[in-house]
């Protein structure tokens, strides 16, 4: 049987700390890892540590990173079972964060549209992922 690869994905930030509220209390992330000043780096692992995909943040130093270059950026989590999606949605609204519209409206017929402090967007999409 062949095993499947553990995914992450990695994008740099220039305030690591202001995504921690997002990423942890809003979509229910733990801090898997941290480092500091790792050949300039500073940054963290966020995730779940059964799951096999996680999110790393870093920040260079003497490096700006700026905002996500459109708001398509997307991470999107697909939940079948409707009490799961809207617990998801009411996790990120209880910890502060509210939706914002789509840029491709496709995504709002079936979920809502976050954006985290970098301008990135992560949709909770209240269906099952069939392709």
């Amino acid at each position: 049987m062949q095993s499947l690869p553990v995914l992450r994905v990695a994008r740099p930030s220039d305030d690591i700390e202001a995504l921690l509220p997002f990423y942890e209390q809003g979509l229910g992330f733990t801090v898997l890892y941290r480092f500091e000043d790792h050949d300039g780096f500073d940054g963290v692992m966020l995730g779940h540590a059964s799951a096999p995909y996680h999110f790393e943040f870093t920040r260079a130093h003497g490096h700006a990173a700026g905002r996500a270059p459109t708001s398509d950026n997307l991470l999107v989590f697909y939940f079948p079972d409707e009490e799961e999606w809207t617990a998801a949605v009411a996790r990120m609204r209880d910890a502060g964060f509210a939706a914002v519209p789509a840029f491709n409206p496709y995504w709002d017929r079936d979920g809502l549209t976050f954006e985290d402090p970098d301008g990135y967007r992560v949709v909770l999409q209240r269906a099952a992922w069939t392709r």
